[in-house]
This record gives C-alpha cells, sequence and structure tokens, in this order.
C-alpha cells in the first residue's frame, strides 16, 4: 500500500492535525509491513509558482500548442507533483482551519496540480476526474468548534473544500477525523481530540480490512484460475 502523506501545518510536534495523521500511518504501518509513504511537506517542498509562464503552459496544453522553455519547464514540475497524486493508492491529508479555509501552502499544492490532463480531463460530456479507486483521508484539526456559533454549512471552508476537491479528481471514498476545540478549554478539547485520535485509528483498520477483503478475493480468484 502507498500513502501520499500532505503535511499542511507549519507546527511540527505542536500539530494536532499531525497527531492524527500520525496515528493513521502508526496503525496502519501496524498491519501492513511493506506500507510505503510519500512525504509532501507543504512548507519544505519547493512548489512551482503558478504565475505567468505557468498560466501560460496552461493554455498551450489545452490549446494543443508548442511550449516556450519556461512553460515547458513548469508544466514539467506539475506533472511531476502530479504522478505523486497517481502512485498513491491513500492520500493522506493534515489539515489545520486557518480562517474557516485550508493554509495558503496547500491551496497553491491544489491550484498548481489540479490541471486537465494531470489529475482530471473533460470533454464534451463534462468533467472526468482521473484519481478514482484511491482513496482519501482527511485528518483535520480547528480551533474553534463548529455548530451553532459557526455553522459548518457556511463556515467550514475546510474539510468541505476537501471533499469538493476529491470529487472532481475522482476520488469516492473520503474519511475525515477531525479534532475541535483546540483553542478552547483544555478539557474539552482534549477530549475531542482523543475522539478524533479513536477516529483516525477506526479509520485505518477500515481501510486495512477493506484492502484485505478485495486481495483476499483477487488471490482467490487467481487460485482457482491457476488450478
Amino acid at each position: 500500500m502507498r500513502v501520499l502523506h500532505i503535511i499542511s501545518s507549519p507546527r511540527n510536534a505542536r500539530s494536532v492535525s499531525e497527531a492524527l495523521a500520525s496515528r493513521f500511518l502508526a496503525l496502519l504501518s501496524e498491519r501492513r509491513a511493506n506500507l510505503s509513504v510519500d512525504t509532501l511537506d507543504v512548507w519544505q517542498t519547493d512548489l512551482p509558482e503558478f504565475d505567468g509562464a505557468a498560466m501560460e503552459a496552461k493554455y498551450a496544453d489545452l490549446a494543443g500548442v508548442a511550449m516556450s522553455a519556461s512553460q515547458e519547464a513548469v508544466w514539467q514540475q506539475i506533472h511531476a507533483l502530479g504522478a505523486r497524486f497517481h502512485d498513491a493508492d491513500v492520500i493522506l491529508f493534515g489539515v489545520p482551519m486557518w480562517n474557516f479555509g485550508i493554509p495558503y501552502r496547500l491551496k497553491h499544492l491544489i491550484d498548481a496540480v489540479s490541471q486537465r490532463g494531470i489529475l482530471f480531463d473533460f470533454d464534451e460530456n463534462g468533467m472526468k476526474g482521473l484519481l478514482g479507486g484511491r482513496r482519501m483521508v482527511v485528518c483535520a484539526a480547528r480551533g474553534v468548534a463548529l455548530g451553532p456559533d459557526f455553522p459548518p454549512e457556511i463556515y467550514d471552508q475546510q474539510v468541505r473544500y476537501l471533499q469538493l476537491w476529491a470529487r472532481m479528481v475522482g476520488i469516492a471514498e473520503v474519511h475525515v477525523a477531525q479534532a475541535e476545540a483546540t483553542l478552547g478549554d483544555p478539557a474539552e478539547g482534549g477530549r475531542r481530540r482523543n475522539d478524533a485520535l479513536d477516529e483516525a485509528t477506526r479509520i485505518a483498520h477500515a481501510i486495512y480490512g477493506a484492502e484485505q477483503k478485495y486481495f483476499g478475493k483477487r488471490s482467490n480468484t487467481d487460485h482457482q484460475i491457476a488450478g
């Protein structure tokens, strides 16, 4: 199993979203001896600027015309990033809520890599995501608790945004573990964090179980064919 682990918090060991992601990975690694993790830290990765050259490369690609050297260079960078998503079986996001949305460096990554022919395609019948069959896990942390004061349908531009992005790129299976009220009452925040850690554990077991069921069926079928 191959996991693309996208880190979008700069807080390192103090990050609650990364504590959830780490729990998920730890439980999965206990079950999967051959687990492969590709870590993409948006704060440490040299993300291509989606500036004039990248924009012109995008439209050159759409029009099917030749690119300049600078356009070709940035387009190759973007394709290389996209390949990391295609290589993964599970895409894991550790994501804090910033001003009810996602950190700008994570948005930068998404804006750069979400291109036609890389993560989606479209024709006269509409848009088609190219990451079908993959699973996505969102480990989210929020300083506030969404609810009556902050209705999720208005204020949640964090998890809901990533769910929308998943739909665009063709990922149908999305799991979410979220810790809220991390900046409020320590007891309440601690309880919610523990609940989120338990959910991250449950998700890891669910994904492992689903994979075993799939490969078990495939192995039985292969055996019958071989026999």
